[in-house]
Order: C-alpha cells, then structure tokens, then sequence
C-alpha cells in the first residue's frame, strides 16, 4: 500500500490518494518510517477549496518523475489544516518566523524527530518569479541532509528552542475597560479604509469579529462612529464582487481593496459569521440591506453546503471546469457580455451588464466580469431585476459546479448554527432554526465521544467522525452555537450541552494566569503546544472560549466560569489596544463584560402572544452579549427562570446585572428602552 489516504475522511486527503507520491497520514507510523530508512519527513499541508494546492497537486505531485524522486529520497506527508488545526498553527509560525510569510500549501521538511529544517509554501515545477523549481528544493534538501547532516541538526534544534521559548506578553492581571476599548477604536479608525470600507489593503479579508466589537461598542457607548465603519464596510462587501450577487454568500476574500475580485472559495466559517454580523447589522439599524444579505447568507449555507446527515459542509472550491476541460479558478461565477446575451438577450443584457458591472474590458480575466453592484448602477425595477437574477442562475446551474469539501468541522458548524438560529428567530423564518437544530444535533450523535468523557471529535464525515480531537476553538464554537440555540429555541438541553463542554475547557485547556492552549492538556505532544489568542478567519478558540464561557456564567451564575472568562480577556488588555484588527472577537467579549452581560428572562406560556412579544423584544435587543430565558414560571428548563413569577397573571421579562436586577415588565416597549440603555 504505498499510497495510505485511501481510507481517511478528509476530502482534501483522499483527492491525493491516487497520487504516485506514496503519502502518509500524519501519524506515529510515518515518523518511524522516516527513522528506520534514515531520510527526512517531506510534510505537506493544504486544505480542499486551496486554488494553488490544486496547482501544486497536479503540477508536481501528479507527476511520475517529481513523485519518484520524493518517493525515493523522503518519507511525505499529507496534512488536511481543517482536520490538524494544531499541526497547521505549529509549522505555520516556523514558516513565518524563518520565512517572513505563510500560506498554502505549506511545505515543510522534518528530521524523523519532527523537527523542521527548511520551509516553503508553493513551489513551481520550473525556476519562476525568483522561485527555485520544486525538484530542486527535494534535490537541495536531500544533499544536505546526506552531506551535512549535523548543520541540519542544529538548524532544526535551534527552530525548536526559539519556538519553545515564545511566550505571550499578558500585559499583567486584569480585563480590559474603558481605556482599552476606547484605544481600540481609536485604532481601528486609524487603520480604516474610508472611501472603500473594511480595513488596511489587499488582500482585503471580510473583519467579521471586528465588525462585531463596532456594533456592540456602539450598543453600549452610542459611538456613531464606530456603527457607520461597521455599515459602511458590510454595504461595501455586500455591492463588491466578494459577495455572490445570483446566489448570495461570500467569497474568501478580495484581492484588491475595492472588493471587486475575490479569491473564489467559499468557507462555512466565513459565511456563518458574515450572515451573523449582517443580522446584528439589522436589528441595530433596521437596514434592508442587511437584512437581504443575512437572509440570502442563510439560504445559501443551506442550500449549498447542508449535507444529508444535517450538518453543513466545510467549503466550494474555488476553482471549476470553464466548458473547455480546464480547471479555472472562478469559471462557475464570471461573466462576459456575450454570455449575458446568450443567457438573457441582447436587451436584458445591457440592462445586467449596467446593474452588476460588466464591462467590454472584464473586471476578472480573459474579458469576464464578477458581478457586483456599482454605485452608479441605479434603481433597478423589481420585477425585471428577478427575472434576470433567476435567468442568470439557471445559466449558471448548467455549468460545471465547483467541488465541495463534505467534511463537518465541528466549530464551523458551532458558527453556524448561531448564525442560522438568530437569523432565524429576527425574520420569522422556523425553517432556519430547524436547520440549526439538526446541525446541533449532528454535532450531539456523531461528534460527542460520551465514552471518553464527552470528548469532541474535530470533524466527520458521511455521519462517521473522524480520528482528530478537537481543539479549543471546537469547544467554544460549539459551546457559542449551543447557547444562541437555547435562547433562540427556550430548550435548555441546549444549555447543558454547552456547560459539558465548558466544564471540559476548565479542565483541559486553562494554564496558569488564565492563558488557554488551542489543544488539550492530553492530547498529542507537537514540537511546541500551539497558544494563539488572535483572530484569523474565525475568532481564536481562546476568544471564543472567553465568550462562550461569560454567556454560561451569565446563565448559570457560575463564578468558576466567569473567572475563566475574564482571565482569558487580560490579553486582550494587552493587544487589544496594539493589534485591535486580529483580536475583534476578544474586544466583542469584553464589551459584554463591561455591559455585564445582561440576563434576560422571560416567562409566559410558549402559545400567549404577549409572551412572543416579550421574547422577541428580548431577541432584538442590542446589549452587547445579552443572555436569553424563556419558559413558563415553573420550568426547570434554564436557571434564570427560577422564581420568576408572572406579574398580576401576566407574561412578564427580568433583566439584571451586576447583580442588580430591574422591575419586571410586562410592556415590550419598556423592555426594549431597556437593553439599549
């Protein structure tokens, strides 16, 4: 069995098992292999919806004499980053720290000790750009592992050392206030694009959690400044060609600053916490906009990415078949003039062309467009502009579709069923928290490993889950989507699910001086256990894990995990204030400790429309963080509805913090004045 992917889960790792490479799974075994045939570790990383992993693929792996020569002279191996997050974290920050840059596919050679020696990302086949050729990295790595093998020990023993002697800066004991918060803002309105929103330059990526500490920030301080950065760039992303303008979700990210092209891909992650910022967008501003662009986000993780077992797919790829046999990236999305004509005649072409910005010249390659919507494209008539956008998808429909990674990543999903459980609940749409519900219980039956002490596993596929522990981020994601689902559903199960997770955090994750690692206390040891509090595409597992654990707090009243809570937030005292564009979700956290967080309960039976009224009040406040019960007098369902009587026999709504608590109310207009207060 030269080549051993044929059995993984991941479809990333099974589109190279026909490889002529013989790869290896990361794995004990592979190491051995390496050690026992005295060669060094070849290790790749990528991930399936990868444009230029795709490349790399077909341009080296495929081929016959690069894959001999690999076969021969090393032992590779294959990494999925969505199902190894914490191989990934750790090889990454050798790449950057020698390289001065990462991405994917990542490539890294390692003694038989893990230890890595020598790093890259893409490597053509040829001498390209300054870029030596492929083979002459394998060629170049190979004789020196042969001729001077010590220089190679040292090198790879003082990667190490370096490595393992980083620690993070906590900036001393405390949580961030009103000073630091302020001094974020200050720094992210330094950094913002003000003609063309977002921040900073290309490649310019969607700043979900940033997005999200404006809008509470500005719940909670009434900053106009920081509502109009956070509207401004979701209008821009929303017109810019980043959005899918026929079929509704978001592109990867934009290579330019103006949003206009992106890097095709589509990610669950992305778009679960897009469609949750364009809701929370919503109910601050009442923006039809953003409400189309939760809707649309919604219908389209459903609708694309919704696998038959009830949980939601990893990613598209970015790339298709054009009609010609190549695989292009962005075929399935760009446009020409002629074939708007074909799709639509020549009438309604100019009219679509004008309206989504296509042009003679192409705002893509060869002539093609992406369509977006320009400033100056007008108001369009409802009626023609549907029927164009529903001509122009069945046209789509008969082009080849982009691949589709089917593997469930257990903190997307956690994403994921926020976004879809309060777009849900906002706009009155039950078949949303319905899809939200099975994906958490997909989550429950396939991901939960009650043998083990309720261990989740990382990721699954086809209902069988795979052989990876979860990480941090799968703990607080999961913990985040199951509570937006009890406050969403009044189902309190939902609640306890998050409390065995959290419970798990406390116990596993936490070091001293309330510092979180992304793996657990016993899970595999890597060169170095991989500590990360900054947002990448999702926010940290530590960030995410503080949110999650205040929430529950807030629920529950637990001081062990409010304690949690707020030792995790004392690095965001310390970067926040530095780095404020790669700690948003932290900054979002903190605003909900400084604003309590809010605890709602509301009591009335499930079929009294006062009680609807009070609840629904309650779901469109905007209190940054606030926690939601609902449930009749005498439930058992959730803590906060213990002994909260009706009020003169009528439905009724409690909101405390800091252990104060207000009148209750029976008005929904009163409880409304009263989480903007």
């Amino acid at each position: 069995m030269p080549n051993r992917l044929a059995h993984e889960t991941s479809p990333y790792l099974l589109q190279h098992a026909d490889n002529p490479v013989h790869w290896w799974p990361w794995s004990a075994e592979a190491f051995e292999e390496a050690r026992r045939r005295d060669v060094p570790v070849l290790l790749s990383v990528g991930y399936s919806s990868c444009h230029w992993c795709h490349v790399m693929a077909h341009e080296s792996f495929e081929d016959e004499a690069t894959a001999a020569y690999v076969n021969e002279h090393f032992v590779a191996v294959k990494v999925d980053r969505e199902e190894r997050p914490d191989v990934d974290a750790v090889y990454m920050e050798a790449v950057q720290a020698a390289t001065g840059q990462g991405g994917w596919p990542m490539t890294v050679f390692l003694t038989a000790d893990a230890e890595p020696f020598y790093f890259g990302t893409y490597f053509p086949p040829e001498p390209r750009h300054g870029m030596p050729s492929f083979l002459d990295v394998l060629e170049g790595v190979s004789r020196a592992w042969t001729e001077r093998r010590a220089e190679v020990g040292e090198v790879a023993g003082k990667i190490v050392k370096d490595l393992s002697a980083r620690s993070l800066a906590f900036g001393g004991d405390g949580v961030p206030g009103e000073e630091e918060l302020a001094q974020a803002l200050l720094g992210l309105t330094r950094e913002y694009d003000a003609p063309r929103g977002g921040f900073g330059g290309a490649p310019k990526f969607p700043p979900s959690m940033a997005l999200e500490f404006l809008l509470r920030h500005h719940a909670r301080t009434g900053a106009e400044g920081a509502l109009q950065m956070a509207a401004d760039t979701c209008e821009a992303m929303a017109r810019g060609g980043i959005y899918d303008q026929l079929g509704g979700g978001f592109a990867r990210y934009s290579v330019d600053r103006d949003w206009v092209v992106p890097h095709f891909e589509k990610m669950l992650d992305d778009n679960a916490l897009l469609c949750r910022t364009y809701a929370h967008l919503w109910r601050a501003t009442g923006s039809d906009l953003a409400r189309r662009v939760a809707l649309e986000t919604a219908d389209f993780m459903v609708r694309e990415l919704r696998t038959a077992e009830g949980g939601l797919a990893s990613a598209l790829d970015a790339d298709s078949d054009d009609g010609t046999g190549r695989h292009v990236e962005g075929a399935y999305y760009v446009w020409t003039p002629e074939q708007l004509t074909e799709a639509l005649g020549e009438e309604d072409a100019r009219f679509a062309a004008q309206y989504f910005g296509v042009t003679e010249e192409g705002t893509f390659e060869e002539g093609a467009s992406v369509l977006r919507l320009p400033q100056d494209a007008g108001v369009a008539e409802a009626g023609r502009l549907a029927s164009v956008k529903e001509r122009l998808l069945a046209a789509r429909a008969r082009r080849e579709r982009p691949g589709r990674d089917d593997k469930i990543v257990a903190a997307w999903n956690g994403l994921a069923i926020a976004a879809l459980a309060e777009t849900g609940a906002y706009f009155d749409r039950p078949d949303l928290v319905e899809r939200a519900t099975e994906a958490a219980d997909l989550l429950v039956r396939v991901h939960f490993d009650t043998s083990a002490g309720a261990r989740l596993a990382r990721t699954s596929k086809d209902g069988r889950a795979g052989a990876n522990a979860g990480v941090l981020e799968d703990y607080a994601d999961v913990a985040e989507g199951f509570l937006a689902l009890a406050g969403v559903t009044g189902e309190g199960v939902w609640l306890e699910f998050a409390g065995f997770l959290l419970d798990i955090v406390l116990d596993q994750f936490v070091a001293e001086g309330g510092a979180l690692y992304d793996t657990a206390h016993d899970a595999e040891t890597l060169i170095r256990r991989p500590q990360d509090p900054t947002d990448n595409a999702a926010p940290s597992g530590w960030t995410a894990a503080a949110g999650a654990l205040l929430s529950y707090a807030a629920h529950t009243g637990s001081d062990a995990h409010r304690a949690a809570a707020e030792g995790a937030l004392g690095v965001v005292k310390a970067l926040g204030p530095r780095a404020p564009r790669f700690i948003g979700w932290g900054l979002a956290t903190a605003e909900a400790l400084l604003d309590g967080p809010r605890e709602i309960a509301v009591v009335g039976a499930p079929d009294d429309e006062r009680a609807a009224e009070l609840r629904r009040a309650a779901l469109l406040g905007t209190a940054p963080g606030a926690v939601l019960a609902f449930g009749t007098p005498d439930s058992d369902e959730f803590p906060l509805l213990r002994d909260r009587p009706l009020v003169d026999g009528r439905p009724a709504a409690y909101v405390c913090r800091h252990f104060t608590c207000d009148a209750p109310t029976t008005d929904p207009a009163e409880l409304t004045r009263a989480l903007s207060r």
